[in-house]
């Protein structure tokens, strides 16, 4: 199928018949993960066409490259443009039950009003409402520092911990230079905390640069050091951009049968782990007025073909992107039913946290 062709284009150039037929592929697809043949599709009273008919209307579909015939059945799968046609031009989206918005509204402010807590009970109430993985992306906390320390793990390696106003606790792993004592941990602790207590991270970090460059001779160089490691440099983890929160890991794996499908989804549990997914998301967040879905090999976020994302941002009071919510999960998600409640959520969450 030629590549400068929109869903727009190859709606408007297929019969009513062929959308129907199309249509009705999807939709088992989805619901059911089958491949459909022409006779049962024959059988459907708003198609009123014979077996042979169909047949002809989707060796067409599968000539535009929109379905495609696996080697174990006769009938016809969605290919990942037909289901991009499917989810664009032919599905009804539906809404979000009563029974739905309740328990998102309920899950979502049940455990409190912290920012933290909220992030953790979206990404959980879309994971048992989907049947699939949840995911919220957070942004960087704002919360001012409240105590910094470091404690040894081995002549190499320290730990930095910086606990936050709000109860949020980070962790970073620190490489450490040679002949590194362990007070100089102690006295750089208090140094910091003395220092910094009361501003969020990004303002520590401005600080310290600043103090850093008017007078170096006052550190002793071994805190200097753990200074610069502690607080002047970036988390190597990501958490300054943010953090990704996953929920329904397990749920990846129901249905999952063939080895390659196992592995695919190990693989996406690794990638969901990175914090370049993260970046990726909330650039993906930012491009969208709403709801944004990723079809397969379209989605680039995980480096994966073979799974589906929903999602979408949510606002603060100011309408400023501050994160995204949505659902993943294999090619057949009930896109009707995800999408609603992914928009839903997100509309929740910006209320929430403003």
């Amino acid at each position: 199928m030629p590549q400068d062709r929109d869903i727009a284009d190859i709606l408007t150039s297929i019969s009513p018949r062929a959308q129907e037929v199309m249509r009705e592929i999807a939709l088992a697809y989805v619901e059911r993960g089958e491949p459909v043949g022409s006779r049962t599709l024959s059988k459907l009273s708003h198609l009123e066409a014979s077996p042979a008919t169909i047949r002809n209307v989707m060796a067409d579909l599968e000539e535009l490259g929109l379905l495609y015939s696996p080697h174990t059945s006769a009938g016809r799968l969605p290919t990942e443009t037909g289901l991009r046609l499917f989810v664009e031009g032919l599905m009804q989206v539906g809404t979000v039950s009563r029974q739905d918005r309740e328990r998102i509204e309920r899950q979502c402010a049940e455990r409190g009003s912290r920012a933290s807590d909220v992030i953790d009970s979206a990404s959980t109430a879309l994971s048992g409402l989907s049947g699939f993985a949840g995911l919220v992306a957070s942004p960087k906390t704002n919360a001012p520092l409240k105590q910094i320390q470091f404690t040894m793990l081995s002549d190499e390696q320290a730990l930095a911990i910086l606990v936050l106003a709000d109860g949020t606790v980070e962790n970073r792993l620190l490489r450490l230079p040679p002949g590194m004592p362990t007070s100089a941990l102690v006295t750089a602790g208090n140094y910091l905390t003395q220092r910094l207590g009361g501003l969020t991270l990004a303002e520590a970090r401005a600080k310290i640069l600043n103090d850093m460059e008017q007078d170096r001779a006052a550190l002793d160089g071994h805190i200097q050091k753990l200074v610069e490691l502690g607080i002047a440099t970036p988390s190597a983890d990501g958490h300054d951009a943010g953090v990704l929160i996953v929920k329904g890991h397990l749920n990846l794996l129901d249905g999952v049968e063939a080895v390659a499908d196992l592995a695919s989804v190990r693989a996406l549990m690794r990638s969901l782990e990175s914090s370049q997914t993260y970046l990726k998301l909330m650039e993906a967040a930012d491009q969208a007025d709403g709801v944004r879905i990723f079809i397969g090999s379209e989605t680039e976020l995980f480096g994966l073909s073979d799974c589906s994302v929903v999602i979408k941002p949510y606002r603060n009071a100011d309408q400023h992107i501050i994160g995204a919510v949505g659902v993943i999960g294999p090619l057949r998600l009930n896109y009707g039913r995800i999408i609603p409640m992914v928009d839903y959520t997100a509309d929740v969450m910006g209320r929430l946290l403003s």
